[in-house]
């Protein structure tokens, strides 16, 4: 496929007490959830290395786990599902961007670098798309689609060279409601993209484009109504 034929229709703890403060609820001993304070790794990577997850710490990040849930008030809500009252959604700024949208990143992608994006679903959406890319190339294409031949999906894949990676699409859980806000969470590594949802894990995409500094651009498009794009980057 041509890249410029595609870019038409794009549809994949440890203790912190020092700069950036406590998780929300655990002042004394700011945890991720679900995960123990000795030795927090992130699910599926190795220990250490990429920036400070809330709750983590700059040499051990760690990422939310779907098996627990923090019982101190104020915790950050676990994404696994049982009774009572349905998933929370973030709230969702009153504004709106127009979509597409295009964000231009002077510094490129780097180590600890956190971009989050808010919005809702179109009622009827067939796909969103986000992507991270260079001048010429797509280093990270994220692409759920809400009806793939009667499935929910979310491919990931990259273009480099005008010529398509191998597309990744395991996924445990699709976490977006056609008509619902959403909040996605990309954090950037040495080593990969981090995507959460939600307040939850999503994916994981390793770094193919490795020229990080070249990565200079988002871009948002496709069905959804865009309210906020965020980027900073973690102590």
């Amino acid at each position: 496929m041509d890249l410029s034929d595609a870019l038409g229709d794009w549809p994949s703890s440890g203790n912190q007490s020092g700069a950036g403060g406590p998780w929300p609820g655990q002042p004394n001993n700011p945890t991720w959830p679900g995960q123990p304070p000795a030795n927090p790794t992130w699910p599926g990577g190795p220990a250490g290395g990429g920036g400070m997850w809330p709750g983590g710490n700059p040499n051990q990040p760690t990422w939310p786990s779907p098996s627990t849930q923090p019982t101190a008030p104020g915790g950050w809500p676990s994404p696994s599902p049982g009774p009572g009252p349905g998933p929370s959604f973030p709230t969702v700024p009153q504004q709106s961007l127009a979509v597409p949208y295009k964000l231009n990143l002077p510094s490129g992608v780097y180590d600890k670098l956190l971009i989050t994006i808010t919005g809702t679903i179109k009622p009827n959406a067939e796909k969103i798309t986000v992507d991270m890319s260079t001048s010429n190339d797509l280093a990270f294409h994220f692409n759920p689609r809400f009806n793939e031949s009667g499935k929910k999906v979310i491919v990931r894949n990259s273009c480099i060279g005008k010529k398509w990676g191998k597309e990744e699409r395991d996924l445990q859980h699709f976490p977006f409601v056609q008509g619902q806000p959403f909040e996605i969470k990309i954090l950037c590594t040495n080593r990969e993209f981090k995507v959460a949802v939600n307040n939850s894990h999503l994916v994981e995409f390793k770094h193919r484009f490795t020229d990080l500094k070249s990565i200079n651009q988002i871009s948002i498009y496709n069905d959804l109504n865009l309210s906020k794009v965020h980027t900073e980057t973690l102590p």
